[in-house]
């Protein structure tokens, strides 16, 4: 699975876990283990080019438990289903965490013409609440 150019998913290096699932079901004999939970070593993996293997650990510090980044899914019933959104979770997660920095922004102050149109509704607001008080 293609997350970004140079970074490729394999799936050997994906750890799958599946639990039972609290909500519908009941407590019914055929019961499936229909929660996702999906696991990637981002520390170790060897699809993970350097650079962006830096910038991920750096930005997902505080999801990653030893370097493994773990997502769950368990919103829908069936185990396909979850398996496929925990898959869709995981590469979001890992584009927006190995995608370029944002351009920082460069603080920028009103023009004239909007500070004073702003200092002339303060006037004309303050002037109609004037005029609604009682002497």
């Amino acid at each position: 699975m293609q997350v970004r150019s140079g970074f490729v998913l394999r799936e050997s290096d994906l750890t799958w876990r599946f639990s039972r699932s609290g909500g519908p079901g009941g407590q019914s004999v055929n019961t499936s283990d229909s929660r996702v939970e999906l696991s990637f070593d981002a520390r170790r993996s060897p699809s993970l080019p350097e650079p962006l293997r830096e910038r991920t650990l750096e930005r997902l510090a505080g999801r990653l438990v030893d370097g493994v980044l773990t997502v769950t899914a368990s919103e829908h019933r069936s185990q396909l289903r979850n398996r496929e959104a925990a898959l869709s979770k995981l590469i979001t997660t890992l584009r927006r965490a190995s995608g370029p920095p944002q351009p920082v922004r460069r603080p920028t102050s009103p023009s004239a013409r909007a500070v004073q149109r702003r200092i002339a509704d303060k006037k004309h607001r303050a002037e109609l609440k004037r005029q609604r008080r009682l002497d």
